[in-house]
């Protein structure tokens, strides 16, 4: 989920799923786990979890698994969304503290801290299915970014107009998917030129 890509760490074979950091609890169904993360250290899940992970955590999954340099993330089951529509739109409890955990964990692999004005964690937010729906899945990139942080991302980067257009058009995914503001008719002014 994170944009920058790291060599995977050497020397260490990629675990099978430590406990520290797996949930138990709710939203997985029948006391099932809420997310699986995949990291260089470790990787909860694997290709054939698509009905449960959803086709791009899956895939995410095993290419981690077979050493590909895939930058750390974490997936969250399908179950939670199941559990989310049969729930009123409520998420379930203590997903928000897990979610807040997994981020620890991309923070550790990544040496960034989201929310750090001087050394950000940008993350990418992806919706997926089981199947591939190309063009009818949500996508937010550059989640972390803000006023103070697109600043330390420019000065990371020597490049102004890069920070600053990730951040417009952070702005502009986000306004689309999470606010639903949405396109005008041709004649009238769009909200994000």
């Amino acid at each position: 989920m994170a944009k920058s890509l790291l060599k995977k760490k050497s020397g260490g074979k990629k675990s099978e799923g430590k406990k520290s950091g797996r949930s138990r609890s709710g939203g997985g169904g029948k006391g099932g786990r809420m997310i699986y993360f995949f990291g260089h250290d470790r990787c909860d899940g694997d290709g054939s979890m698509k009905s449960l992970l959803g086709g791009k955590g899956a895939n995410l999954a095993q290419m981690t698994k077979i050493g590909l340099p895939v930058p750390p993330g974490f997936t969250i089951t399908t179950q939670v969304c199941i559990d989310f529509y049969a729930n009123k739109r409520s998420f379930p409890k203590g997903l928000e503290a897990e979610v807040a955990s997994f981020v620890k964990l991309i923070e550790k692999e990544t040496g960034k801290k989201f929310g750090d004005p001087r050394n950000p964690l940008l993350v990418s937010v992806r919706s997926g299915a089981r199947d591939s729906m190309p063009g009818m899945m949500d996508t937010i990139l550059n989640l972390g970014l803000n006023d103070e942080t697109v600043r330390g991302l420019a000065e990371a980067t020597g490049n102004p107009r890069f920070a600053y257009d990730s951040y417009r058009r952070f702005i502009q995914m986000y306004g689309d998917v999470v606010m639903g503001v949405q396109k005008r008719h041709e004649n009238e002014h769009e909200p994000f030129d």
